[in-house]
């Protein structure tokens, strides 16, 4: 697995790019944010780690320009407290975030969690509910025949939510089962995502309902997206 870190915490990227290598990682350091754009444009990375402030360009910046054109998964380190900066990673398509500092251990964990959920795995069918397609072989999304773009987070929420069509799918259990933790009070990410999914699959229907206090529903048909 190769790993692009993109900060410009010179020693920062040397103790990570020890400790990772030593995890088995291939892992590549940048400190200039224009620089690190560039490599992240070329491809052929499994992850990318990108701070939030950095000199040339902005982390918001790369991530923005990056999701343009990739779905490759990214994780942001951001300022301890500062709740604005997840959640605008967030909008623009981070797949997680930490605040820093860190221990190495947990950076590591967060990026297992979520290898662990954008491997491909084409034995698992097709899922089809509510005018919805997801192909799990591709990670390929559409709805009412076109094609609907989606992060890696987004895709596999959407597949837990759809897999589990009718039932109500807890937020806690999501936040468990992608994220390998367990939920805050004060963690939104889950959240936003789902938010993220309902502006993208939503224009003529409501697929997702909301049941407060527990968590998530997709919906089976417009009948049950319009029942209260």
């Amino acid at each position: 697995m190769r790993l692009l870190i993109v900060d410009d915490d010179t020693e920062l990227c040397s103790l990570l790019k020890e400790f990772l290598e030593r995890e088995g990682y291939s892992v590549q350091c940048v400190n200039e944010g224009r620089e690190g754009l560039e490599q992240a444009q070329q491809g052929g990375y499994d992850l990318i780690i990108l701070d939030v402030m950095l000199p040339g360009m902005d982390g918001f910046e790369i991530l923005k320009r990056l999701r343009a054109g990739s779905r490759v998964p990214v994780l942001m380190l951001t300022a301890r407290g500062e709740d604005v900066d997840r959640i605008v990673g967030l909008e623009l398509g981070a797949d997680d975030y930490l605040p820093k500092p860190f221990n190495p251990r947990e950076l590591s964990a967060r990026v297992k969690a979520i290898l662990r959920r954008t491997e491909a795995k084409s034995n698992r069918g097709r899922v089809d509910v509510n005018g919805v397609t997801l192909d799990p072989g591709t990670r390929a999304v559409v709805c009412d025949g076109k094609p609907v773009e989606v992060t890696t987070l987004e895709f596999d929420i959407l597949e837990q939510l759809m897999r589990n069509a009718g039932h109500v799918v807890s937020r806690d259990g999501l936040m468990e089962s992608l994220y390998n933790r367990k939920a805050t009070p004060f963690d939104r990410s889950i959240d936003m995502h789902v938010s993220h999914l309902r502006r993208k699959l939503e224009g003529s229907r409501s697929a997702i309902k909301t049941i407060r206090g527990v968590g998530y529903q997709f919906c089976q048909s417009q009948e049950d997206a319009d029942a209260t």
